[in-house]
């Protein structure tokens, strides 16, 4: 549908809504006089004129996606050819697009360019810009690098950050990890909700927990989880995690067991956390962490005062790291 098209449609819903809504005034009148009642605004043309740059911008950017990164079409000369010819064929339709557009609005020259990049292993070229850093005492590594004699006699966190949810770069980790590191004692049993790759989990571990539990709602996070443990030597029985909701399934709830964890961690959105503050104590002893992040800093008092609201609860230490925050709290 080219752009003309599209904005006499949107007339004719906005003819017909405004009959609706003045029934008497418009009877007996044509759809081209109720048009001249109540015509396109600004608004109503910048909105489709936006809307028609963002389809062809992501109908264009799909295109290259699909010659530049899918093996099996490049593989095949004649899918590739055929791929070629369909992004020229959209970029002759974005042309006429465009010049539709320039009658409503100044978009400068509104050329379309096209170009050849140079044929470089992108899999795996990015892996020279990550290398191993440290939180604390901790080093968290790739795994395509060796351990080195500054990281003996320190905790060694080994990841594939392109088959993980998380690598620890981020802020919310980081602050996480740094809390473990304060909180966890030999011996300690951890429940990761919303545990991701489970590193969270391993580091842990890796500081004496005994055993970790993990839930997340996404299917992968059990593959990730497991590559990561197998991937630091972590034994099966150490890390269980199961798919499935905490808050309000009980099936999942039953499986992680009542009043059995010395820490709890979720990096998880302020909106699940929030509902979680309600209930999570249950799985708690008395005594026990619960350390939270994934909050940003205009979310922190909300995030604050629900977990004041529950009695069971109370904060001990609240965090910041750029925009994000940290809130730990204990039960009571």
């Amino acid at each position: 549908m080219d752009f003309e098209t599209k904005k006499k449609e949107y007339q004719g819903l906005l003819v017909e809504e405004y009959r609706k809504l003045h029934k008497e005034e418009t009877e007996g009148l044509t759809d081209e006089e109720v048009a001249l009642m109540n015509p396109l605004s600004d608004a109503d043309i910048t909105m489709l004129i936006a809307d028609e740059l963002n389809k062809m911008n992501i109908r264009i950017v799909e295109l290259v996606h699909d010659i530049n990164f899918c093996d099996e079409k490049m593989k095949n000369p004649n899918t590739f050819h055929q791929e070629v010819m369909e992004l020229r064929q959209d970029k002759i339709q974005a042309e006429r697009e465009l010049e539709d557009l320039r009658m409503f609005i100044d978009i400068g020259e509104g050329t379309i360019t096209e170009s050849e990049t140079e044929d470089k292993d992108w899999i795996n070229n990015w892996k020279q810009y990550w290398h191993t850093f440290t939180i604390g005492d901790l080093f968290i590594k790739p795994t395509w690098e060796p351990e080195t004699e500054e990281m003996k006699g320190h905790a060694v966190l080994s990841i594939d950050p392109g088959t993980a949810f998380g690598t620890g770069s981020h802020e919310t980790t980081r602050m996480v990890i740094k809390q473990l590191q304060k909180y966890v004692k030999d011996g300690d049993e951890v429940l990761d909700v919303g545990c991701g790759s489970g590193i969270l989990s391993v580091v842990a571990l890796k500081y004496g927990a005994k055993h970790a539990f993990g839930t997340d709602l996404d299917p992968n996070a059990i593959i990730a989880s497991e590559e990561n443990a197998e991937q630091n030597n972590i034994d099966k029985k150490q890390l269980e995690v199961i798919e499935g909701n905490i808050i309000d399934d009980k099936a999942v709830k039953d499986a992680c067991g009542y009043e059995c964890y010395d820490i709890v961690c979720a990096n998880i959105l302020a909106d699940v956390l929030e509902p979680l503050s309600t209930c999570i104590h249950e799985h708690m002893k008395h005594g026990a962490n619960f350390i939270t992040s994934g909050i940003i800093d205009t979310k922190e008092n909300e995030v604050a005062e629900a977990f004041k609201k529950n009695p069971e609860l109370e904060i001990v230490e609240i965090n910041h790291d750029g925009e994000w925050v940290n809130i730990t709290a204990r039960r009571k």
